[in-house]
């Protein structure tokens, strides 16, 4: 099954565990999200008027960030004028949890993501003593710092940069 959506002004068409970009959303990673359907797509199409009653797709925003930058260069041939500018667009990623239908609510929590693993002890508190820790741990490296020489006595006052009067 199938769902169009529209977000940002623009219309995506879009299935379970997909990830897309669509424009700027307020929402922060993590929070759950809901879009109008347009249209809903399988083994009997169902067209909205504008939007499909009690169908919504929900999404987890995973990301926002900022596109490349789009360089808009404009000159005027023989008249010496020229200008340049960059713009950057802002997006947000999301991934299509669920498409909903006969006005289901979305599931409120986000598909749990894998813990980080806890580091694994070398040695245990019980068998290690205060030698042995004192031991394993490396030793910090030592930086020398270099002593400034102090300037010369004779030294010559810079001269002015060329090009550059007075």
């Amino acid at each position: 099954m199938f769902a169009v959506i529209q977000t940002g002004g623009k219309q995506f068409r879009v299935a379970a565990d997909e990830v897309l970009r669509v424009g700027k959303l307020t929402a922060k990673p993590g929070e759950i999200v809901t879009f109008p359907v347009l249209m809903l797509g399988g083994d009997s199409p169902v067209v909205g008027a504008p939007t499909v009653a009690g169908a919504t797709v929900a999404a987890e925003v995973v990301r926002a960030g900022r596109g490349r930058t789009v360089i808009a260069f404009k000159k005027r041939r023989r008249q010496n004028s020229k200008r340049k500018r960059g713009y950057r667009d802002d997006f947000t990623v999301v991934r299509i949890t669920e498409i909903l239908t006969d006005g289901r609510q979305p599931s409120l929590t986000a598909k749990p993501k894998a813990a980080p693993k806890p580091k694994a002890e070398a040695k245990t508190e019980s068998k290690a003593t205060e030698g042995e820790e004192a031991a394993a741990k490396p030793k910090a490296a030592k930086t020398k710092a270099k002593a400034k020489t102090p300037a010369k006595s004779g030294a010559k006052a810079k001269a002015p940069a060329k090009g550059k009067k007075k």
